[in-house]
């Protein structure tokens, strides 16, 4: 087997200045007066990001960010996986796989990659210590690209060989949200044991025999509502993503602005004020490490790809996976979680945290709270 070789960002200037070009060219269309946020980005805040895109933001300062962790690529199953591995200070430090989702990337972690494997850094206990693994999932930022779409179930054998066989841990923890809360539960599901318990904030995955009680109606509902305002994206990266890909690949406005919107929308903010909750640097950041890649296009793939697997659902029929599960619970999470009843049919539900703020990015909006949930999770798998 290839061991993994050092990675380090090194984005071309070239690069750099043809993506600021093209924010600096863009031309404005117009906007509903009566809007803000309900149509969609807002123009006027887009305006004033791109501004400083083109005029302040520095991508070297954040790709030397970056850089401070150690990067690694290596293929998995035909296809080159970046990775960021943090080894953990503690003498019994856990592995930990933790995966992002769309549309992030290993950007996230990065105030929680060195709490949880230098606790003791942090006013913790050593003893707490994690063993870090952050992937790029295939598709996505730095990993490679797959030839066709790929869903979470088949990323999830690919960290598992990852964890394992590449890096040589006998067994691990899993960690996510959004793509990476369905990644987890299939290495919960499929990879376990060396997969000893998995972490969420938030259950993308549903049960195949659906609510089965009055408050898991209402919760079905709910969502189903939720689900009609906001998966116009999803209906189109699960269905026609070559389609939506040509406009984007071509625009960084337009990939930003895909993005700003769910980041408005799915976080814990005050009102429509985006930037209670995230500088513009951090939103940048994300938005270039799709842009520096070209990967807006692939990354929409495993939407398709978990279409092709067969949807949210559980398989008809299936166990329930039976790791311990810890779920966090963060209010402003834009799909609602489930009761617990409905949970515990899918899940062996040993920690419930229900979160006093956040929402969906939780590691980027409570870096602090998710850490400490993943900790106090972890101490009672030991």
């Amino acid at each position: 087997m290839t061991p993994p070789e050092p990675f380090t960002i090194a984005i071309p200037d070239t690069t750099l200045n043809r993506i600021r070009e093209k924010v600096v060219k863009y031309t404005w269309h117009e906007m509903p007066d009566d809007g803000g946020w309900s149509y969609g980005t807002n123009l006027e805040y887009m305006k004033e990001l791109c501004r400083y895109w083109s005029e302040s933001y520095d991508w070297r300062v954040h790709e030397a960010a970056l850089n401070r962790f150690k990067h690694f690529r290596t293929p998995v199953d035909g296809i080159d996986i970046h990775f960021i591995h943090e080894k953990g200070s503690g003498p019994h430090a856990k592995p930990l796989v933790i995966s992002h989702g769309w549309p992030g990337s290993v950007s996230e972690f990065q105030q929680v990659i060195e709490p949880l494997a230098h606790p003791e850094r942090f006013g913790g206990d050593i003893n707490d210590s994690f063993h870090v693994v952050a992937p790029s999932l295939p598709g996505f930022g730095f990993s490679g690209k797959p030839p066709r779409p790929i869903g979470p179930r088949k990323i999830a054998e690919i960290f598992a060989s990852l964890m394992t066989e590449t890096l040589g841990y006998k067994n691990f923890v899993a960690q996510g949200g959004d793509w990476g809360s369905a990644i987890s539960s299939w290495l919960g599901y499929d990879h376990a044991p060396p997969c000893q318990g998995i972490h969420l904030n938030m259950m993308s995955m549903r049960h195949s025999d659906g609510a089965q009680t009055e408050e898991e109606e209402t919760w079905a509902t709910r969502t189903a509502e939720v689900f009609e305002q906001e998966a116009g994206y999803n209906y189109e990266q699960s269905t026609k993503p070559q389609t939506l890909s040509y406009a984007m690949m071509d625009s960084p406005v337009g990939v930003a602005a895909w993005f700003i919107e769910k980041f408005n929308t799915w976080s814990d903010t005050k009102g429509d004020d985006i930037e209670s909750v995230y500088t513009k640097d951090e939103l940048l950041t994300n938005i270039m490490i799709y842009l520096v890649t070209d990967t807006f296009n692939t990354a929409t793939w495993i939407y398709y790809g978990r279409r092709k697997e067969g949807g949210r659902k559980m398989p008809a029929g299936a166990k329930r996976v039976e790791v311990p599960v810890a779920a966090a619970i963060f209010p402003a999470e834009f799909m609602p979680w489930p009761p617990r009843s409905y949970a515990k049919r899918m899940y062996n539900i040993a920690r419930w945290t229900e979160m006093p703020r956040g929402g969906h990015f939780a590691a980027m909006e409570e870096p602090n709270l998710l850490t400490e949930d993943i900790r106090a999770f972890a101490r009672n798998l030991r």
